[in-house]
């Protein structure tokens, strides 16, 4: 029995890898949308801020262990980096909190639906910015998403506009974000872990500091339910899986 071609194994692998990781982000973009409504809604924690910085502290600290334990590398910080990361940071601020408010505020279903949006403003920044091209068929494919979720969006009886604008302002951040990533993970130093560290590290402490002063703070820090190892439980898991999510 003759064994399959090398390079058949090498394509079967690499389809196989592929599905995996599709499934794979699927999966942790489903459960950290499902895990931000727990804690948001059903147990009703008053600061999605802080929410985004316990994940900017989670995402800091396992990586900071990783570079530590020479599992990653990236350069160490310097001037240089600041320059090198920018706009990232604004955008990743703003990602992260218009899509925790959005979550807070939108029903589940509806909130998935616009997150589609999300595909055609990608799609449209790398043409823009990155120079890319896209085939009709798969043009095609992301018109007939967008037409699917403007017409389930039309009959959404909840209609909320600051609901609506977190969302589209989110979907937005996370295309403008996506695409920079991808503009940025060439510069010499950085990589793909480097951009998240330092896009955590540059940004935490001025948003800490604005929950601080809007007092999104203490509603946190004084919430009753910390006592619940349920609650906390669900905390700390939107914070892993905020990382999760980034690092994908």
């Amino acid at each position: 029995m003759m064994s399959a071609p090398a390079g058949q194994e090498a394509a079967e692998h690499s389809g196989l890898h592929k599905f995996v990781s599709a499934v794979f982000y699927a999966g942790s973009s489903f459960l950290i949308t499902v895990v931000n409504k727990t804690v948001l809604t059903s147990f009703r924690f008053p600061s999605y801020m802080c929410l985004g910085i316990g994940q900017m502290i989670t995402t800091l600290v396992v990586l900071y262990a990783a570079k530590k334990r020479k599992t990653v590398q990236f350069q160490d910080f310097d001037k240089s980096v600041l320059l090198k990361m920018f706009p990232l940071p604004l955008l990743y601020v703003g990602n992260h909190i218009t899509g925790l408010a959005s979550t807070k505020k939108l029903s589940l279903p509806m909130f998935t639906v616009l997150r589609k949006f999300t595909i055609l403003m990608t799609m449209i920044l790398e043409i823009y910015i990155l120079r890319k091209t896209f085939p009709k068929r798969l043009v095609y494919s992301v018109v007939a998403i967008i037409f699917g979720a403007m017409v389930a969006a039309s009959s959404d009886l909840a209609f909320d506009v600051e609901s609506y604008t977190f969302i589209l302002l989110n979907d937005a951040f996370t295309a403008a974000s996506g695409v920079y990533t991808k503009k940025k993970l060439g510069i010499e130093g950085l990589g793909k872990y480097g951009v998240l560290f330092y896009n955590s590290l540059i940004i935490v402490i001025p948003t800490l500091l604005a929950s601080a002063f809007t007092g999104d703070l203490h509603k946190a820090v004084t919430f009753e339910d910390w006592v619940k190892a349920t609650f906390i439980c669900c905390f700390l898991m939107s914070c892993f899986m905020g990382y999760v999510t980034l690092i994908q």
